[in-house]
């Protein structure tokens, strides 16, 4: 097509709707050396933005460049700045595109996108203007961006769409979507799409749509996304004050409905039981947003007239007298509903999620109903690859006892004291400030254009306190300009250093609001920001280039942390992690099983259930009477219920905390830790398994109030070693740097819950100083990962560990040994995840492992037998 006469150029290909033209297409042959970079330069170079049919706005609206191989496409021409998308397939869990046995790799282009009644629904119902306001120099700035879906967020939303409108409502669905994937638009669309969905039948699908998420931008985009294709108010509600909006919102049948999974439990409280409806449930992040009572009340809440329909079905049918009803109720509320179909979406699905919502395969296994993997997003550059420069460093120092007695302390508890003490150590906090504060200037400050942003992630509150300090001071003292901080966490800190001086976030930011905090850490004004257990998920700034690590990390929690570098920004090339505290090793197993698609492990099964409940009843400290009695209690209709029931209760409950107190202290844990494990696993498989046991309800139930009311036990003494230890010498070591290398195509399935639950272990006694003796030998310059008080830990976790007792009292010691050495990588990585503030660790040395693998097996079968 010859598009002007101003001059001769032609485009090979132009889409046009009644003559008007709306998409073009450069095409290239790679067998003539002319590949879609040749497109891209042509589009760039000699195609003049100001030609009317490529004014933004004014005629086409997607350019593609294109091969026999791959497609990449713009929405926007502006000569050498404009920015080509991969508009691919994927393959193989990484970019480009699959083989195609009928003909070209790229021809899904035309085929399934650019068909005619695809290019249709997709100019009707996916393309839209998005509009951006940002404050620059305290003026408001309008960013406009036309939005074309990528491919898998055209693929995902049609497929999920057909497959709802023939199956109708009571399907789960998971989308598992790395960060990059652009989730928002997708949400957007597919609420879109559900809200006006019919079936064959010319039917409506689902009278409302409900999105479930916390996150403020969700909210704003979807009104704005789909108020362009409605253009109608009315449409999208916002939940924004309280639960009586949102009971008012569903009574009214509102299309679509956005709000937090919390506001759910009080709305039957306001108007009780809703009209029978249909209902599609999209949550984002489910992982975070589908747990426990509150995800069940939602459930409660949208299906409560069938439940209540069906409970009392079956309970006239029994005979079963009113709390009998309510039990029905409540059982039926934690499985699949009939009219309830929940589209979930995250980038790390956990154990539970899979379970909860994913499509089985042929062997019953549990699959992403759509997949867009993190290593696809970071091959196609839509995130960055936070692993690819990883500095670790390494901590020595020695300490000295300061007074002349030598106490006897329990060695776990001290252990962690001692670890604390030194890790906010004045002298520890301010070598490893400057180490950050120089490696900022002298790296970090001059990324992204001079624009490049930092977080330090700290341990604990009191440690983002400190730090704080030490960086002003240390920026103070050495004159530097261009490097302010900002800290985040919640609460009041009191420093036992400084006991009159209280701390807050708001204090210690100079009058900063938390809501203000993320805006004002976006200016040029601040460039390094210290959290304690605060934006570390959820928070995107794409100025943030570095990440200071000290604080242990493992699992979902290290890949959400550190995924906060990942997001892409003109002029930002890589990112840079300095870890104090992790091993990369550790690091790479926690990223592993969310670079491709998330298999699980072995599937949880009805029988453990069963198994704990016997386990229960052979402690004999709870009866079924009064497992009954509670529940006739609990279970009573509203109407029925009067102020002295919470006195029956407590009465039904109180002879068995009386029991428990009389058991030895081993067995009052281990009996603890059944319960912790019965509740957790019922309370996530009831989610999957229709179960029909009322019984289990019924323990559940007196379970979780049981514990409430348990006493802890002694803890022992609260350790502070401040003025009892010294620091005598002390050194930072940078001990390695590189790449951690994720591995396309292997395959870390995720672990589900066990039949074990938690519970207090037992520190042996030991005097002070063979305390600090132990903790030199670990941390000192002769520093191995074999130091005996780390293992101490360890062996009394094994030695606590159900599974690893029965086997251990069932085996000889080689056969145990084949058990004991799988299970105690687990055994460390258990301990990583508590966090409690034990911040050096040990080197890898795989000879001294194996040595002290050997050493722990014995002590632990012996101790066991």
């Amino acid at each position: 097509l010859r598009y002007s006469a101003k001059h001769g150029n032609t485009l090979d290909v132009t889409l046009a709707l009644n003559g008007v033209p709306v998409a073009t297409l450069e095409l290239k042959n790679p067998m003539t050396a002319q590949t879609w970079r040749h497109a891209v330069t042509q589009y760039k170079n000699d195609r003049d933005p100001s030609d009317l049919i490529f004014r933004f706005k004014k005629r086409t609206l997607v350019h593609f460049a294109v091969d026999t191989d791959e497609v990449y496409m713009t929405t926007r021409l502006s000569g050498k700045n404009t920015r080509f998308l991969p508009f691919n397939k994927g393959c193989g869990g990484g970019a480009g595109n699959p083989e195609n046995p009928g003909g070209y790799r790229s021809a899904y282009l035309w085929e399934e996108v650019l068909e005619r009644h695809s290019f249709l629904d997709i100019l009707a119902r996916f393309i839209h203007l998005q509009i951006e306001e940002k404050k620059l120099g305290g003026k408001k700035v309008k960013r406009e961006t036309m939005i074309f879906p990528r491919y898998h967020q055209l693929d995902c939303v049609r497929k999920l769409v057909a497959d709802a409108r023939g199956r109708g409502t009571g399907t789960n669905y998971l989308v598992q979507h790395s960060a990059g994937s652009g989730k928002s638009n997708s949400i957007a669309w597919l609420a879109h799409r559900l809200a006006s969905l019919y079936d064959e039948k010319d039917e409506k699908v689902f009278d409302s749509i409900i999105v479930v998420t916390d996150r403020v931008v969700l909210d704003q985009q979807l009104q704005n996304t789909i108020y362009q294709f409605e253009h109608k108010q009315g449409v999208v509600q916002k939940i924004d004050i309280n639960s009586t909006q949102l009971a008012e919102a569903l009574g009214s049948g509102v299309p679509i409905v956005i709000t937090t999974l919390q506001k759910f439990p009080f709305v039957t409280e306001k108007m009780g039981d809703l009209p029978m409806r249909r209902y599609a449930v999209i949550v984002d992040e489910a992982h975070s947003s589908q747990g426990g009572e509150t995800a069940t009340e939602l459930k409660g809440v949208l299906a409560g007239a069938a439940i209540k329909e069906e409970a009392k079905a079956k309970a006239e049918e029994e005979g079963l007298p009113d709390y009998e009803e309510e039990i029905l109720k409540t059982m039926a509320k934690r499985g699949r509903q009939p009219n309830i179909s929940f589209f979930a979406f995250t980038a790390t699905p956990k154990y539970k999620t899979l379970e909860v919502f994913g499509t089985p395969d042929a062997d019953g296994k549990p699959q992403p109903f759509h997949l867009y993997s993190m290593r696809q997003a970071i091959e196609e550059g839509f995130i960055l690859d936070v692993l690819q420069n990883y500095t670790t460093y390494k901590t020595y120092c020695r300490l000295i006892k300061s007074i002349e007695d030598d106490p006897k302390v329990d060695k776990r508890k001290a252990a962690r004291a001692l670890a604390r003490f030194m890790s906010l150590h004045p002298h520890n906090i301010a070598q490893k400030t400057e180490v950050m504060v120089e490696h900022f200037r002298h790296f970090t400050m001059h990324k992204i254009g001079g624009k490049a942003k930092a977080m330090v992630v700290t341990s604990s509150r009191l440690h983002a306190v400190k730090y704080k300090q030490a960086f002003d001071k240390y920026i103070a003292d050495k004159g530097y300009t261009g490097i302010k901080t900002l800290v985040a966490f919640s609460g009041t800190v009191i420093d036992p250093d400084a006991p009159a001086v209280e701390y807050t976030e708001v204090g210690m930011n100079k009058g900063i609001r938390e809501k203000e905090l993320p805006e004002r850490f976006g200016t040029e004004e601040y460039q390094v920001l210290l959290v304690a257990e605060k934006y570390q998920t959820g928070f995107d700034q794409p100025l943030l280039h570095t990440m200071y690590v000290d604080k242990r990390l493992a699992g979902i929690q290290a890949v959400q942390t550190l995924s906060r570098l990942n997001r892409t920004h003109p002029g930002k090339e890589d990112t840079f992690v300095l870890d104090f505290v992790n091993e990369p090793d550790e690091i790479l197993k926690a990223f592993q099983p969310y670079y491709d698609q998330t298999l699980i492990d072995d599937r949880a099964e009805p029988q453990q259930l069963y198994e704990l409940q016997a386990k229960l009843d052979s402690h004999q400290v709870h009866y079924k009477a009064e497992v009954d009695e509670f529940c006739k209690v609990f279970y009573k209709p509203k109407p029925n219920q009067t102020p002295a029931d919470h006195a029956r209760m407590n009465a039904c409950i109180d002879p068995a905390v009386g029991r428990y107190n009389e058991l030895e202290e081993d067995v009052r844990e281990e009996f603890r830790k059944t319960l912790v494990a019965f509740r957790n696993l019922y309370s996530f498989m009831s989610q999957v398994i229709p179960f029909q046991d009322s019984d289990l309800e019924k323990l559940y139930s007196y379970i979780r109030f049981l514990l409430t009311k348990l006493p802890r036990g002694d803890r022992g003494p609260i350790y502070n070693f401040d003025d009892d230890v010294a620091l005598k010498f002390y050194r930072l070591q940078k001990i390695g740097e590189g790449s951690i290398k994720l591995e396309a195509g292997k395959q870390e399935p995720v672990s589900g819950p066990t039949s074990v639950g938690t519970g207090i272990a037992r520190g042996d006694e030991i005097e002070l100083s063979k305390l600090i003796d132990i903790l030199n030998e670990r941390f000192g310059t002769e520093f191995k990962p074999g130091d005996q008080l780390f293992f101490e830990s360890i062996r009394e976790d094994a030695v606590a560990d159900s599974s690893l007792r029965q086997a251990a009292l069932a085996n000889t010691m080689e056969n145990f040994g084949y058990v004991f050495r799988k299970a105690l990588e687990g055994l460390f990585i258990d301990r990583m995840e508590q966090n409690e503030e034990i911040t050096a660790k040990f080197m890898n040395e795989d000879q001294f492992r194996d040595a002290v693998s050997r050493h722990l097996l014995k002590e632990v079968y012996e101790q066991i037998r």
